[in-house]
């Protein structure tokens, strides 16, 4: 009896002890088993937040943009400025749809995940906002940069006209330049030739004792002169005679060598009567 009992007894806690292992065994497996949801969890939430991350770069990256654009937007008249401005708002509007396809790879994520975070929620709610109204600022920029383009473009083109205008001017005013000039040439032209009575005879200058009384006198004969500037008429011979008609405002006078020199005085009253000067030499 004794030793059954002792046999009964061992049954017992061999039994026990076969229960406690298995308990054991089942604990480990769910710990195991909870420990790979935490970790699948972590994994989830890492991704998720690296991806918020990569989207608030975007935001900053589209905030240092706008920077510029608005201190390019103080010479919106330079191209180089404008060109800053077009540049800008192309790399915001990459930025903006690279957040766009993030937003959507977060909602996409949360979505197919374990995670019920009300926060993430609001994050990304608040994301979703933050990029609609960058957006709007997008399109606010793009219709004013449109708007300056328009203006300056009109602005060019008034100016071209008043430069074609300016320019057009300048070649009136020039050509009544000239065209004054050569009036005033004219008005002060005048015409004067000597020489002996045979050669002015030759030259129909000289016809039957009158001096130019033909239209067919040879004026290439004579030497063109503007009678406001000379003033002396050198004749290299010792008698000398006005055929033609000039009022006072001369001299006739010999110079050291015993030569006529004719000294125009007063030129408006010499000239006032003929253009022409015939001088009779020996």
């Amino acid at each position: 009896m004794k030793k059954l009992f002792l046999l009964s007894l061992c049954f017992v806690g061999l039994m026990a002890c076969t229960d406690n292992k298995a308990t054991q065994e089942a604990q480990m497996r769910e710990l195991d088993s909870l420990k790979q949801v935490l970790s699948s969890r972590d994994d989830e939430l890492n991704d998720i937040m690296n991806i918020v991350s990569d989207v608030q770069e975007g935001f900053q990256r589209i905030n240092e943009a706008e920077g510029r654009i608005s201190v390019a937007d103080g010479n919106p008249e330079m191209a180089s400025s404008r060109q800053i401005i077009r540049d800008n708002i192309n790399q915001i509007q990459q930025d903006m749809d690279a957040n766009r396809q993030l937003i959507a790879q977060l909602q996409d994520k949360l979505k197919k995940s374990n995670i019920n975070a009300a926060a993430l929620q609001k994050t990304i709610a608040n994301l979703q906002s933050q990029l609609e109204t960058q957006n709007a600022r997008v399109q606010e920029l793009e219709a004013s940069l449109a708007e300056k383009e328009l203006l300056i473009v009109a602005q060019g083109e008034q100016i071209e006209n008043l430069n074609e205008n300016v320019t057009a001017l300048t070649q009136e005013n020039q050509d009544r330049a000239k065209t004054m000039e050569k009036q005033d040439q004219d008005l002060h032209k005048a015409w004067f030739v000597f020489g002996t009575k045979s050669e002015l005879k030759e030259q129909k200058i000289l016809q039957s004792g009158d001096v130019l009384k033909e239209n067919t006198f040879n004026k290439d004969y004579f030497t063109q002169i503007d009678i406001r500037n000379m003033r002396e008429i050198k004749l290299y011979s010792k008698s000398a005679k006005l055929l033609t008609t000039h009022p006072e405002g001369y001299t006739l006078a010999k110079d050291s060598k015993g030569e006529y020199v004719l000294n125009i005085t007063n030129p408006t009253k010499f000239w006032s009567v003929s253009k022409y000067l015939v001088i009779l030499v020996k």
